[in-house]
């Protein structure tokens, strides 16, 4: 999709794209900057070349997941919409469509875990290039941390919201869990990249 299209959709009243979709956009303009950065970086050999093109090389790996990310989530969602208009008139089928809903409020956990991991290497490569990299392109990683941590927001956002209906206490405890473990993550280093600015 377009981007002029993609915002003309986030803005309509449709639930998708939302979010979660978003917040892989996000991701993906993060992994983008972080790209650009690290080229200037190797230019100025600020940074090992060896270095450099690792980044550059899973920058842009993390830039197509994230893109392909975006209309995922919203697929996603639309699962759940769907199970919720399954029918209920029955036991058997209100059973049938309690246990699609879990199903998909389940699967919807999927694409914002992996915006979230994704965006904690991206972070990890920002503070590299904000500490490393070409210093007149300072600004350009600063903006690439924000944008990582707004879209390991969302996703964290996007977990919790779909983890709200679960019944399986095992599988919430887990994301909780999970959940935790990238906050610290994130916490570390967005504090170590924004003592730099």
């Amino acid at each position: 999709m377009e981007m002029k299209r993609f915002l003309e959709k986030v803005a309509s009243d449709s639930p998708t794209p939302g979010g979660g979709s978003v917040s892989a956009l996000a991701g993906a303009l993060s992994a983008s900057l972080v790209s650009m950065v690290a080229g200037l970086s190797l230019k100025k050999n600020q940074l090992m070349k060896k270095e450099v093109e690792e980044i550059r090389k899973k920058s842009l790996m993390i830039q197509k997941r994230l893109f392909l990310a975006i209309n995922e989530d919203a697929k996603s969602y639309e699962s759940v919409l769907k199970a919720f208009r399954l029918p209920k008139n029955t036991e058997r089928k209100r059973l049938c469509r309690n246990k699609m809903v879990q199903n998909a409020y389940k699967k919807a956990t999927v694409i914002p875990k992996l915006v979230c991991e994704l965006s904690i290497q991206l972070l990890k490569y920002s503070e590299i290039l904000v500490l490393r990299g070409n210093p007149n392109a300072i600004s350009d990683a600063g903006v690439a941390a924000f944008l990582a941590d707004a879209a390991l927001s969302g996703g964290l956002l996007n977990i919790r919201i779909n983890l709200g209906p679960s019944q399986d206490k095992m599988f919430t405890r887990k994301m909780n869990s999970l959940m935790e473990q990238y906050m610290k993550k994130r916490n570390d280093l967005m504090g170590r990249i924004l003592n730099n600015f």
